[in-house]
């Protein structure tokens, strides 16, 4: 089977598309922040559709290509289009946020976000196409000895998410923008797999709906898995409001996320699902095992990590589960014919985590990295000036407390600032002051942002295309 839905008569493309995206992302709940926070208001989130009417949705990206700008900007569009069949409410209760509740939920607002949401998942994930195969002769006997083989972990050597916390200039701050990266899923958690607990299917509906259950706690709050995850983000200084942090969510931490709800959202997927259930569930233990092990190991005893230690008990069990209840009868009912979407879940997932695992170690190496990105400022600007490199240039001028809401660039960038005072946010808990005269080399893909200190600050990007060309 294709792995993205076919195209049908009614799917945008070309200045359809792209006028679609725009109007969906100029609902004002979407325009652009004031702050580095959304304040307990699930319903706003930044996609800056100032952008959209410049990029191009209709060539699916390889995965050399899927962590750029474009990427991001549908893995934001898609998330928004999936939460409005969520039910969300600010903590803090709805009065004087009920405007934004209305347009959040609106028929206007999902009737448009489904309209593009076909051609948006064809872009976000497109590239899974090139990367697995499951072509050939499956059978149970096959599927088991496939499984089998699969690593689930459980060696003692630091993984490369562990090796990145642990070895930042400033642990702490890589670990609660680890955590950050989790907000997406883990504070909704299971809402993508209520998606295929509705219908009719049989004993398996009812084993799988066992699952939803002990994610959400048999029904007592304070056992919930997403509250368990609250009481891990407050216990190391963060707040647990839904996206207070969007600002923060990389490209590749809303594409694991945004992955599940497609799977759930089209029903034709149902068997990918199955696969990637049984994978996720399987390998949580080893990873909440080790997210135990490393946050005790930065935040010490004042750290709540009763979410991981909660999983791994409850993933051995429904990683066999999902096994034995669920694969197992599907394949029995159903035949092998099913064998090999599976087997396409686990594999695309695997591929997912790899990408995601390599894009936050990139980006806490680019915060750490920043005292030394600000001093090649010197020598980059210099072979600018000097001409021994050509570098197209846009020249920007911007008020006080004007915010670059986070973005990416599809190349090295540097900025150099001419006049005034500019705050450069290079992740959470993470920034630079630049002065005229200064400025920083932005690492291509990297997640970044800017505010305006000064009455007015007049700069300058360069898009140098590979910064180290220039040193």
């Amino acid at each position: 089977m294709s792995h993205v839905p076919q195209h049908v008569p009614f799917e945008l493309s070309g200045t359809a598309l792209r006028d679609a995206i725009v109007q969906y992302a100029t609902n004002p709940i979407f325009l652009d922040n004031l702050d580095w926070q959304n304040d307990d208001n699930p319903y706003r989130r930044q996609l800056r559709p100032q952008v959209l009417p410049h990029l191009d949705f209709d060539k699916v990206p390889g995965r050399e290509n899927i962590l750029d700008y474009t990427s991001l900007a549908v893995q934001r569009l898609l998330t928004s289009v999936y939460e409005a069949d969520l039910v969300f409410f600010p903590k803090s209760g709805l009065e004087g946020k009920e405007e934004d509740f209305r347009a959040f939920y609106s028929p206007a607002n999902r009737a448009l976000g489904e309209r593009i949401r076909p051609a948006l998942e064809r872009y976000a994930f497109g590239f899974l196409d090139d990367e697995v195969e499951t072509s050939g002769k499956w059978t149970k006997a096959s599927l088991d000895s496939y499984l089998d083989s699969l690593d689930m972990g459980g060696g003692e050597e630091l993984s490369a998410i562990e090796a990145a916390v642990t070895g930042s200039t400033d642990p702490e701050r890589a670990a609660r923008m680890w955590l950050v990266q989790f907000a997406p899923d883990f504070l909704s958690e299971a809402s993508p797999m209520m998606r295929n607990v509705l219908g009719y299917y049989g004993p398996v509906q009812s084993e799988w709906f066992k699952v939803v259950i002990d994610e959400y706690g048999y029904g007592v709050h304070d056992t919930k898995h997403s509250t368990l995850f609250e009481r891990t983000l407050e216990s190391v200084g963060l707040k647990s409001d839904l996206h207070r942090y969007w600002q923060y969510y990389l490209n590749s931490s809303l594409l694991l996320n945004n992955y599940f709800h497609y799977l759930g959202k089209n029903h034709e997927l149902f068997f990918r699902y199955v696969g990637a259930l049984f994978y996720t569930e399987s390998s949580l233990v080893d990873f909440c095992r080790r997210a135990d092990r490393l946050l005790h190991g930065v935040f010490g005893d004042s750290v709540d990590t009763t979410y991981f230690t909660e999983h791994v008990h409850i993933d051995q069990h429904h990683g066999r589960m999902a096994r034995e209840k669920i694969i197992a009868p599907l394949i029995e009912a159903h035949g092998e014919g099913i064998i090999p979407e599976i087997v396409r879940g686990i594999e695309e997932y695997r591929v997912l985590l790899e990408v995601a695992d390599k894009d936050f170690v990139a980006q806490i190496s680019w915060m750490d990295d920043q005292p030394e990105l600000k001093k090649l400022h010197g020598p980059v600007y210099e072979a600018i000036k000097e001409g021994r490199v050509q570098a197209p240039v846009a020249h920007l001028v911007e008020p006080f407390n004007e915010l670059s809401n986070t973005h990416c660039h599809e190349g090295d960038e540097l900025c150099h600032i001419v006049s005034g005072t500019m705050r450069f946010e290079s992740g959470l808990g993470s920034s630079l002051t630049l002065e005229a005269g200064e400025g920083v080399v932005i690492r291509r893909n990297r997640l970044h942002g800017a505010d305006i200190l000064s009455e007015e600050c007049v700069y300058e990007i360069h898009s140098v295309g590979d910064y180290r060309k220039c040193l």
